[in-house]
C-alpha cells in the first residue's frame, strides 16, 4: 500500500509540472491588447467630429429652450411682483399662463434631452463600430490573440489604444 501511495504522489507530482509547464507555455503564446472605450470616445477625431456635428444640429433648440426658460422666469418673476395688486381673476389667470408656459418648457426640455440622447448613442455608435474595424485590423495584422476592451487592471504594455485612434483618425 506504501509503494501504491508513493507511486500515486509521484504521478500526481508529474501531472502538476507538465500541466504547468503547458500553461506557462500557451501563456507565453498568448498576445493580449486593450482598448480603453472611453479614451476613444473622448479622444479620437471620429469622436470628437461626431460631437461637433451634434452640437451644430442642436444649437437651434437649445437657445430656444432657453429663451424660453428666461421667458419662464421672466413671467413668474412678474407675476410674484404683482401678485399684491391683481384682483382675483386676474391672479388666476396669469397664474393659469405661467403654468401654461411652464408645461411647456418642461415638455420642450423632455423632448429636447430625449433627441439629444437618441441621437448621442446613434453618433457614438457609429464611432465605436468604425474603431471595432480598426481594432481588428489591428488584431490580424500583428496576430493578437484576445482584445479587451473593459478590465479592471492591464499593464500598460498591453495598451493599444493609442494605436487604434490613430489607424481611427486616418481611415476615411
Amino acid at each position: 500500500m506504501t509503494l501504491s501511495l508513493r507511486r500515486w504522489g509521484t504521478r500526481c507530482a508529474l501531472a502538476v509540472a507538465v500541466a504547468s509547464t503547458a500553461v506557462a507555455s500557451f501563456a507565453q503564446d498568448l498576445k493580449i491588447g486593450f482598448v480603453s472605450t472611453e479614451r476613444i470616445l473622448r479622444d479620437s477625431n471620429a469622436a470628437k467630429a461626431a460631437q461637433t456635428r451634434l452640437e451644430q444640429e442642436f444649437a437651434r433648440r437649445e437657445r430656444e429652450l432657453n429663451q424660453l426658460g428666461e421667458q419662464l422666469r421672466q413671467a413668474t418673476e412678474k407675476l410674484e411682483k404683482d401678485l399684491p395688486t391683481l384682483s382675483e381673476s386676474q391672479r388666476a389667470s396669469r397664474q393659469r399662463q405661467v403654468a401654461e408656459l411652464d408645461r411647456d418648457f418642461q415638455r420642450r426640455r423632455r423632448e429636447f434631452q430625449e433627441d439629444l440622447a437618441q441621437r448621442r448613442n446613434e453618433e457614438l455608435q457609429a464611432v465605436i463600430e468604425r474603431a471595432n474595424r480598426v481594432i481588428r485590423q489591428i488584431a490580424e495584422a500583428e496576430k493578437y490573440d484576445l482584445i479587451l476592451q473593459e478590465a479592471v487592471y492591464i499593464a500598460p504594455k498591453h495598451d493599444i489604444t493609442d494605436k487604434v485612434i490613430n489607424g481611427l483618425n486616418n481611415a476615411k
